[in-house]
């Protein structure tokens, strides 16, 4: 008795080549509607699913394979008496060998355009069933769900007229892979759609983006997963055109330097480190905004990761160029900026997406046994709901620094202080275990330059000590979220040093 194919597929990648080179091996073929008639038109003998089934298909399709003729042919195990008296006794033939993908669920509500009704009549039923069933049975049953697997299918058929049971079980286990990810991805597109903000199980799905040197450290493996659909300010929408592949560490700076850059509508220049900026500059042109980002810690930038919101430039090429750095993110580089850089073996040169992708609100982080999920740190001090708590009014120019301090404050690991003047961060203390000692930080890096700058900080003053430090220093402007027990006392002191302060309401912690 010829072995039987049951072949199902919206991608049709191979399928023809494949299609042939089954029959040569003397399977019978089955296909379903568009599948059958792509492969009759290229002249190939097909048995269609309804002459299996002696049923037709109805509800537009809905309903074709969800019959025993096709799951029990599936189900059957071989090696059971009884399973196979049964399939016999209803007339089922086995069916051996499954080449089943799914309908393009993810296309379709990719697309900015898409229609509920659309992505409804793009969650398929049957597929995912054949799939599940010959899989579960996969002692007995080949079941093939990525086209990237037909040659080693097709290798393993001509050398043995069969598979192994490694390779059935290695494919078996990638289709549950696929279908937990497709149903992740209809389960997140219904949570969506209904506005279920904690949904009592949480499903989401990720795709290998690139298998990684290492991890933080060489004794680490890892790996790079990117969401299923392109998301705003994301690394895994860049390109990368020139340099070594990008590393563990290289990933965790160059998306917390995209998060940071996405707070800056004007021309903006970023240093990063260790996922904490080290400088930040705005100014038109672009080039003034590096010196900058540069000159706020010409020491830290070393071996570290710049960004811009504007094109890169040669005047601003040569510069980087004498600098030792692991990445460049920018929209795009003149061809002049593009081979400056280029002569500099290992820097990774990469351009940002400009193409429209979905802003994802919420926020990962794993943790053992569980995953904390919470919305993205997407507000920025307002003036209107500013609140001036010092008889030191600020200036407008101060009010400007501070606002931009303050979004500068937002990524930096707490306790957060960044010291700025004209556009520019001065000095930044981060990750200290307490306010003065990270305070005390970025006013040392800031030196004589703090005088007549603001201070930003992500949180409140527990005590004064913070306000006495800044005023040693000259700075004349704070902005910070208030709420402290104390916040009189640092009131008190910023009005016997002539320091204005103004509180925002809203904390910026980042851990």
């Amino acid at each position: 008795m010829k072995k039987r194919a049951l072949l199902s597929v919206s991608d049709k990648t191979g399928l023809n080549d494949l299609a042939k080179e089954l029959i040569g091996l003397d399977y019978e073929l089955i296909s379903t509607g568009g599948t059958k008639k792509f492969l009759e038109e290229a002249g190939i003998q097909v048995i269609g699913v309804e002459d299996v089934t002696q049923a037709k298909e109805m509800l537009d399709g809905r309903v074709k394979t969800l019959h025993p003729s096709i799951h029990g042919g599936l189900l059957a195990i071989r090696s059971n008496p009884d399973h196979m008296a049964q399939i016999q006794s209803a007339g089922i033939t086995p069916i051996d060998l499954v080449i089943v993908n799914l309908y393009p669920f993810k296309k379709t509500i990719s697309r900015p355009d898409f229609t509920a009704e659309e992505a409804i009549e793009n969650i398929d039923i049957g597929g995912p069933s054949m799939l599940r069933s010959a899989a579960k049975n996969h002692h007995d049953v080949t079941v093939i769900c990525d086209p990237a697997d037909y040659p080693i299918l097709l290798e393993q058929l001509h050398a043995n007229s069969e598979t192994t049971l490694a390779f059935r079980q290695s494919m078996a286990a990638k289709v549950f892979r696929q279908t937990a990810a497709y149903d992740a991805m209809i389960a997140e597109y219904m949570t969506d759609l209904v506005g279920e903000e904690n949904p009592e199980k949480f499903t989401a799905t990720f795709e290998l983006k690139q298998t990684l040197r290492y991890g933080e450290n060489p004794h680490q493996k890892a790996w790079f997963y990117s969401t299923p659909f392109a998301e705003e300010n994301a690394l895994s929408s860049c390109v990368q055109l020139h340099g070594k592949e990008l590393s563990y560490n290289n990933i965790q700076d160059a998306n917390a330097a995209l998060q940071l850059l996405a707070e800056f509508d004007q021309p903006t220049a970023i240093g990063l480190k260790h996922t904490n900026p080290c400088g930040v500059g705005t100014a038109d042109p672009l080039a003034e905004a590096w010196q900058k980002a540069y000159d706020s810690d010409p020491i830290s930038i070393f071996g570290g990761i710049v960004a811009f919101n504007r094109e890169v430039t040669l005047e601003i090429a040569e510069p980087l160029s004498n600098i030792f750095l692991e990445i460049v993110l920018a929209p795009s580089y003149t061809p002049e900026a593009l081979e400056c850089l280029s002569k500099k073996k290992n820097i990774r040169l990469m351009t940002t997406s400009s193409t429209p992708a979905r802003k994802f609100a919420k926020q990962f982080v794993r943790i053992s046994g569980g995953l904390l999920v919470q919305d993205r740190d997407s507000i920025s001090a307002d003036l209107a709901k500013c609140t001036i708590v010092t008889t030191t009014q600020p200036t407008a120019a101060q009010y400007q620094d501070a606002l931009f301090g303050e979004k500068v404050c937002k990524h930096v690991k707490s306790n957060a202080i960044v010291i700025v003047k004209d556009g520019a961060t001065l000095g930044i203390g981060a990750g200290q275990m307490n306010r003065v000692g990270s305070a005390g930080i970025a006013l040392k890096q800031a030196g004589k330059k703090a005088i007549g700058a603001t201070m930003a900080s992500d949180a409140f003053f527990p005590m004064s000590d913070t306000v006495e430090l800044a005023a040693q220093y000259g700075i004349a402007m704070i902005i910070q979220p208030g709420g402290s027990i104390k916040d009189k006392d640092s009131i008190e002191e910023c009005n016997k040093q002539g320091i204005a302060m103004v509180v925002t309401g809203e904390r910026h912690f980042k851990h």
